[in-house]
């Protein structure tokens, strides 16, 4: 891997999180559940102050913090949005994050903004230009960041490389870490054919610093065959769980995220996954004790 060119900031504990949504604020200040972290989506907290900034400023009292950008656009063809940048930089400062992550995939192009995430071609070129992004983030930020792998529902005849191909070059020259969503992984392999433990054996597992797991919708394509859909509105599905499990044999424990956006459930319904998420992270721990001994 590139070397560090930037501060050490201390990683997220390697526990289970939950996502904070606004309707939970209160009850996490109220009950205190145990967990190893919370993720918020820094673009709705790029604003002076408000209640957002209220509760999010007290749960950090208590919690570590991880930070999740939808709106950089790394992947796009055009320039990173200094703006947007500088507002982020604002935003880690005023928390102090133990991780900042986004996504390998675009949302602008030419001043337009889409509400999606977009995919790439995987060759040189993109390659090069997303590079070039990360490492003019990295810079501003002064830290190392995190890129999430994909969902995908297309493939691009560009494409010269393997996703894991292009995600490994990826950490190696630019120093970034990887945010492995194993729900992504599952439903892109799923949607392409592939065989989603394959592919997480090929990623560059020694930097991945984070994980998601989410909910799939199960759709079909214009063939009739299964399309599955990210849709962060439902629990995990049983499918993933045995790929996060494959996972951490070959990762070790790491900072877990469960992911929702939509159809939110009471709070207790998502610790309860968080629960299960740290079961396997301390199952995990204990095996690699035991193989140390």
């Amino acid at each position: 891997m590139a070397a560090s060119r930037f501060a050490v900031t201390p990683g997220l504990p390697a526990r289970a999180g939950l996502g904070l949504k606004p309707q939970h604020f209160q009850e996490v200040l109220a009950t205190r559940p145990d967990l190893g972290f919370f993720e918020v989506h820094a673009e709705n907290y790029m604003v002076a102050g408000g209640p957002f900034h209220h509760y999010l400023g007290r749960i950090r009292e208590h919690y570590a913090l991880s930070l999740h950008g939808v709106g950089l656009s790394i992947g796009s063809d055009s320039g990173l949005d200094p703006e947007h940048i500088a507002r982020l930089a604002a935003l880690i400062e005023r928390y102090q994050p133990q991780s900042f992550s986004e996504h390998l995939a675009w949302s602008s192009h030419g001043g337009s903004f889409f509400n999606d995430l977009l995919p790439v071609p995987y060759n040189e070129s993109t390659l090069n230009r997303v590079c070039a992004h990360v490492d003019q983030v990295q810079s501003q930020l002064q830290r190392r960041i995190l890129i999430e792998n994909p969902s995908t529902y297309v493939e691009f005849d560009a494409s010269t490389l393997s996703e894991a191909e292009f995600l490994s070059a990826l950490v190696q020259r630019s120093g970034c870490g990887l945010l492995l969503d194993v729900n992504n992984a599952y439903l892109s392999c799923v949607n392409h054919h592939r065989d989603p433990y394959q592919l997480i054996n090929a990623l560059p597992l020694a930097q991945v610093d984070e994980i998601h797991l989410a909910g799939f919708a199960v759709d079909t394509d214009a063939a009739g065959a299964p399309l599955l859909i990210d849709s962060h509105g439902t629990a995990v599905h049983e499918q993933v769980w045995q790929l996060y499990a494959h996972a951490l044999e070959h990762i070790g424990p790491v900072a877990t995220l469960i992911e929702r956006d939509n159809n939110i459930p009471t709070f207790p319904v998502l610790l309860r996954e968080a629960r299960q998420a740290q079961t396997l992270l301390d199952r995990c721990a204990l095996e690699a004790q035991g193989c140390a001994k």
